[in-house]
């Protein structure tokens, strides 16, 4: 559960835009619960909850979804390269996902789009047990995940300090990077604060060094993104204002209150591993504070993405920046 950046192939989703029957989600039939209230889908990015959960759940919890009249399922994919796959066919009609999962979906006619922004900025880059400088690294092992995204942002931190991906021996981790780091079967690893970090803060037992890629030539493009199925998004706007609305009331609350958030957590998954998840949701509030209004979103957060996606050749063109965006689902 600790990965965070995950891979999706275009391959993986024209199978299954291609392949999906009618789409149960978009059953208008079946939208509505006996005491009126509009049933929504929102599909995780995860198949275990985590603590980037957290206003969501609040928001359920605290009945601000229930208020906005809506009946708000949350639902973990079955596999992490599921979540596009279900958005873009109508099975969810809201997702929490990446921004470059957008990206490869859009890529790939998916009607999808990013409704709002998790945060202002990007929290991924090398940790290590102690400082080092970025020019020092060639020759090391780096700990890293199989995805593209993350091979993308290691190339552009090592193109500024004149290395290429060559210079340094990748060591690819199945799910979690941080056991190579702790067991010192790696000298670095790639991560981000809210996780990988918050895992050596929580199992380690110590404060790791974090050298961000946005400082060292990765684009400073917010990860994780609000989604919604265009489809449904246009057919149900009053709803999708609604959802965005409750979804902020939470994130509010949870940001204001984290003790209390973590109380509904562990509530509703009493099974975690609450000591990571506080670690982890602690250090998010960190991240969701400075951006006001929460999920605001903008061409200058998606720019750095977009160009940076087609210049390591993760796909081959996009579009306007303003195509995989909207704030028009936000409380005006």
């Amino acid at each position: 559960m600790r990965r965070r950046i995950r891979t999706v192939t275009a391959a993986l989703l024209a199978l299954a835009i291609v392949g999906a029957s009618s789409a149960c989600g978009s059953d208008e039939a079946n939208r509505q619960t006996a005491d009126g209230l509009t049933k929504v889908n929102m599909i995780m990015e995860w198949p275990v909850a985590d603590a980037f959960w957290t206003p969501f759940l609040v928001a359920k919890d605290k009945g601000y979804y229930k208020d906005a009249g809506l009946d708000v399922t949350i639902t973990p994919p079955p596999t992490v390269a599921d979540t596009m796959k279900f958005l873009g066919t109508a099975e969810a009609d809201m997702a929490f996902t990446t921004t470059l999962d957008i990206l490869f979906a859009r890529d790939q006619d998916a009607p999808v789009v990013a409704t709002g922004s998790y945060g202002g900025s990007n929290n991924w880059g090398l940790i290590a047990k102690a400082p080092f400088d970025l020019t020092q690294i060639k020759g090391k092992t780096v700990g890293i995940y199989n995805d593209a995204w993350s091979k993308a942002q290691l190339s552009l931190m090592l193109n500024s300090v004149g290395l290429k991906l060559s210079d340094v021996k990748l060591v690819t981790a199945a799910d979690d990077t941080v056991p190579l780091l702790l067991q010192d079967k790696v000298d670095v690893i790639t991560g981000v604060t809210n996780a990988e970090s918050s895992e050596i803060r929580s199992t380690g037992g110590f404060d790791p060094f974090f050298m961000p890629a946005s400082e060292h030539g990765a684009p400073n493009t917010p990860i994780f993104v609000v989604a919604g199925n265009t489809e449904w998004l246009q057919k149900n706007p009053d709803q999708a204002r609604a959802f965005m609305a409750a979804s902020i009331r939470g994130l509010n609350d949870a940001v204001a209150n984290p003790t209390a958030a973590l109380e509904v957590f562990k509530k509703m998954y009493p099974s975690s591993d609450m000591a990571f998840v506080t670690d982890a949701w602690n250090t998010t509030v960190g991240i969701l504070k400075p951006q006001q209004p929460p999920f605001v979103q903008s061409d200058q957060q998606w720019e750095p993405l977009l160009k940076a996606a087609v210049d390591q050749d993760l796909v081959k063109s996009t579009d306007a920046p303003n195509s995989y965006w909207t704030n028009d689902y936000l409380p005006k």
